[in-house]
């Protein structure tokens, strides 16, 4: 169980779901992001951990709300968080 490496998979899954959602590439976010597509490709795979800038620059990227990138299904019992 590890916290960190799973919850980046899930907001790097959500990533990718609403950039495939929006008909966008990850070639499509660096040009609008300044992010390079490889990197962007760690964040979507969970190799990476996202800063709060880069997630910002993410979501307006996407035309979405920051929060969004946060929307996910994590069980916090499953690593003793208390709701």
């Amino acid at each position: 169980m590890d916290f960190d490496k799973d919850l980046r998979i899930l907001i790097g899954k959500r990533i990718s779901e609403i950039r495939i959602k929006n008909n966008q590439t990850q070639h499509d976010l660096e040009f609008i992001t300044g992010i390079d597509s490889a990197d962007i490709s760690k964040y979507e795979r969970g190799k990476r951990n996202l800063t709060l800038k880069t997630m910002i620059k993410l979501a307006i990227a996407l035309k979405i709300h920051p929060k969004e990138l946060l929307d996910v299904e994590f069980d916090v019992e499953k690593y003793g968080i208390d709701e």
